[in-house]
């Protein structure tokens, strides 16, 4: 290698797996100089992305098997295609935590009731704290329906957590060490909006926040630069919200989807393959549509027949949770807050495969990322 102009160096290590460059940077000054500059990890990330399948991660895992007892482990990843799967040994485990859906840059982001949220590189192990917002204060002893959401703003390179929910939630909510009340009850809009700043490490208001009621129970999906959400109401809107000029906006009528009186259980929102993807299960099928952002038009991408998958998962009550695309075209998906068994469906022959099961049953928040050695500054 020392026979190697080093930018023919930085293109080989470029494209090595994250393990084997926090070995690599012992090996000189220069190279561990090279691997923590943010520009490489960036491209080491591009590489990644590119040339293979996900991770899959299980979140708060519950092993109930009646041999072994239930044991929570906080982080397992998994290899797809196997039965092997690896423990990811953390500071809080035995800790409940609820993930946002949508990773970014490798970066996943743990949330619940507990003095602090948490932003984890799951291949490095960093991790880094931030406090609850004001919406977490205040729901902490009740039921909640909203869930926080985590992107990138692209410009300035920022990560942000991202609440969004009804101000009539909290209508009837007091905290004597809240200073909020203004905002709370005297908002004008349908919806509150707080975002976190890592640079002054406080929550913050959107103001305004968005004008239209989004659907309960639903995860907030991040794709290129943008958080979005489905609105409540007859008809069904995509609500996207853009991290770097913080304003929302309707960006594209479902007219595929039907109207739910209940909830959105029925409906997912996802991210595959950089796109955003809406499914509605109605009954023999669950389809997955995909959104042309240039054209702002939805394309068919996938269809699951519910009659086939319900041999592994039983009668589905849910929507089935769509993953990631793998080996260029499989949907790999699995049954909601389930890590026990995961399916992958090929649309070409129509078929299904079990693509991994686990020893024991075990119930979990999965969800993809790409391995990385990013970090939030």
């Amino acid at each position: 290698m020392d026979l190697l102009p080093y930018d023919v160096v930085e293109h080989i290590l470029e494209r090595l797996d994250v393990k084997s460059l926090l070995k690599f940077k012992f090996v000189s000054k220069q190279w561990k100089s090279t691997i923590q500059c943010r520009a490489f990890q960036e491209r080491q990330l591009m590489h990644r992305r590119q040339s293979g399948n996900p991770d899959v991660l299980l979140v708060s895992v519950y092993d109930e098997s009646y041999l072994i007892g239930t044991v929570l482990e906080a982080m397992r990843t998994l290899v797809v295609g196997s039965s092997v799967s690896v423990r990811i040994l953390t500071p809080w485990e035995k800790t409940l935590y609820k993930v946002c859906q949508s990773s970014c840059d490798g970066l996943i982001c743990l949330y619940n009731d507990y003095p602090k949220n948490i932003v984890v590189n799951p291949t490095t192990r960093w991790h880094r704290t931030f406090p609850r917002s004001t919406y977490q204060r205040l729901t902490s002893h009740g039921d909640s329906w909203a869930k926080l959401g985590f992107g990138k703003d692209k410009i300035n390179g920022t990560y942000k957590p991202v609440w969004l929910y009804s101000s009539a939630e909290l209508g009837g909510l007091n905290d004597d060490n809240n200073n909020d009340d203004n905002i709370i009850n005297n908002n004008n809009t349908s919806t509150i909006c707080e975002v976190f700043d890592f640079t002054t490490k406080a929550w913050r208001y959107v103001v305004p926040a968005s004008p239209y009621p989004i659907l309960p129970y639903q995860d907030p999906v991040y794709v290129d630069g943008s958080l979005h959400w489905l609105t409540a109401g007859e008809t069904t809107n995509v609500l996207s919200f853009d991290l770097h000029t913080e304003t929302f906006q309707v960006m594209s009528k479902a007219p595929f989807l039907h109207h739910h009186d209940h909830s959105s259980r029925d409906l997912v929102m996802c991210n595959l393959d950089d796109r955003l993807c809406v499914s509605e299960k109605m009954w023999p099928n669950q389809v997955i549509w995909s959104l042309d952002s240039d054209h702002k038009t939805w394309k068919e991408i996938y269809s699951i027949d519910l009659n086939i998958t319900s041999f592994w998962f039983g009668k589905h009550r849910f929507a089935l949770t769509p993953l990631a695309v793998v080996d260029k075209d499989k949907l790999l998906f699995c049954e909601p807050k389930s890590g026990d068994q995961l399916l992958t469906h090929d649309p070409k022959t129509k078929s299904y495969e079990l693509a991994y099961i686990s020893f024991y049953r075990t119930t979990a928040y999965p969800l993809c990322y790409f391995q990385s050695l990013l970090s939030i500054l």
